[in-house]
């Protein structure tokens, strides 16, 4: 059979969506792309099958929506698999129609977390017959529509991404993660181990979780370094802690790659003593990311993130002692926070970054995508301002809330402007100094995000 995995450029002048691999949708004024693990896994498992498979991501490689779609026509696919977000979901029903022209027989197979969230909905909207994925073992699905036995399947037992086929090196270079080039992805497990976060999409795709022994994971890093990855984000939800990863960060020192390659991850808060930080920098690891989200201990409990506002400037402040490099994301728009609540939150961003608690963050626009507790809440109490799917993109509010949309962009501004602190310059420039090769471009690439941020949030006038 042969099976064609899709990713149709989506011309806007938003910039590039920020589509796959991404928990968040998010429009980039510059061009960024992240690798879709799961996706690559159902190619690489497709074609050991002994089936054709296409990898056709035509927003990574920047290509022309007319030529991208009659190159997947012309290939001619029995089966197409297309992942979808809901601010781009229409726009993807709409392609679907046109492939279905061009394809009358071909089988069309749409996922990601708005299909898995409104299955009916997407199913009367898009050509008739196309299978609707209501969770995200995209490879199991696609297997079994292919004709294979799934009934063993296993994740376990999941084999290392054939990275030729799934072309990742389109992927290696424009990601704000890496700090080392050429990057890669992988995922030791699908997908967080709390997964109780009420504002989380992935949550209903992957609502049990469940994880990789760490030697398959050792052995796809093996691979990584030998095709000249110098930097592995494992973007796992939260990944996984306790004898797992000791024994994961015994095997990265025992093989020698703790010295070859850097190692990124998400991680929570009280997850993770010091010891574990320093054990994991001991391990290569450069980089962990925290969801702090919030600094008003009411909004982290609204939001099930059974953390407090202490650990997160414990821990951050453990790992940075540690040597890791601290990443921390916040977010703005809470329907019930009003604006000095939502000032805290900003105000503790700028503090992690001026005492070096945190090296990067991220500030964003609270969206509520539908299938999370959150968008149940929030649709219960009437707090919806709009179903218009389009503007899920975290470009102007789609709730009622204390906070206008100029307050909000201006505390995301505030917030990315507190890169330019000069306790947070003095240190980039203390670590360009000491490394300038190292150094050097990854501050370069951080400051072009930073104006990218400060751009994409300015207040409108």
């Amino acid at each position: 059979m042969r099976v064609a995995l899709c990713y149709p450029p989506i011309p806007s002048p938003k910039g590039t969506p920020l589509l796959s691999q991404n928990r968040q949708f998010q429009w980039f004024g510059r061009h960024a792309v992240i690798f879709p693990v799961v996706p690559a896994q159902a190619a690489t498992q497709l074609s050991l099958a002994g089936h054709d498979v296409l990898w056709a991501d035509g927003i990574a490689r920047v290509q022309d929506p007319e030529a991208y779609i009659g190159s997947v026509a012309a290939w001619r696919p029995d089966l197409l698999f297309l992942e979808t977000k809901t601010p781009v979901v229409r726009f993807h029903l709409a392609w679907l129609h046109k492939v279905r022209a061009l394809l009358p027989d071909c089988r069309l197979v749409l996922g990601g977390d708005h299909a898995a969230a409104l299955p009916d909905e997407c199913r009367a909207a898009a050509p008739e017959g196309t299978v609707i994925l209501t969770h995200g073992d995209y490879d199991r699905a696609l297997l079994a529509l292919a004709g294979e036995d799934t009934s063993a399947w296993d994740l376990r037992a999941v084999p290392p991404i054939d990275r030729a086929l799934t072309r990742w090196r389109d992927y290696a270079y424009r990601n704000g993660n890496f700090s080392r080039r050429p990057g890669a992805y992988v995922m030791a497990g699908r997908d967080c181990w709390y997964g109780k976060c009420s504002f989380c999409s992935w949550t209903g795709l992957y609502p049990r979780f469940r994880v990789r022994p760490p030697e398959a994971l050792l052995d796809e890093i093996g691979a990584l370094i030998d095709l000249g990855a110098r930097e592995i984000m494992d973007d796992t939800g939260s990944f996984p802690t306790g004898p797992w990863l000791r024994a994961f960060c015994q095997g990265m020192i025992a093989r020698g790659y703790s010295r070859r390659v850097r190692i990124d991850c998400n991680q929570r808060f009280g997850a993770l003593s010091e010891e574990d930080f320093r054990l994991m920098r001991r391990a290569g690891f450069r980089l962990v990311l925290f969801g702090a989200e919030s600094a008003n201990q009411s909004t982290l409990d609204r939001l099930n993130k059974g953390i407090s506002v202490d650990r997160i400037l414990t821990d951050t402040r453990a790992a940075a002692r540690a040597g890791l490099d601290v990443h921390v994301t916040l977010m703005f728009g809470y329907p019930w926070e009003d604006l000095p609540a939502a000032r805290r939150t900003a105000d503790l961003g700028r503090t992690l970054l001026r005492r070096g608690c945190a090296a990067t963050l991220q500030a964003t626009w609270l969206v509520p995508y539908p299938g999370t507790p959150l968008f149940k809440e929030l649709d219960r109490s009437g707090l919806l301002l709009t179903r218009d799917w389009d503007r899920y993109d975290m470009r102007a509010p789609v709730m009622r809330a204390p906070l206008t949309e100029t307050d909000i962009r201006r505390l995301i501004t505030y917030t990315y402007r507190g890169f330019l602190q000069p306790p947070v310059l003095l240190r980039r420039l203390l670590r360009i100094l000491l490394h300038p090769l190292r150094e050097l471009p990854p501050a370069l690439r951080g400051l072009l995000a930073i104006l990218g941020h400060l751009r994409d949030f300015r207040p409108q006038t």
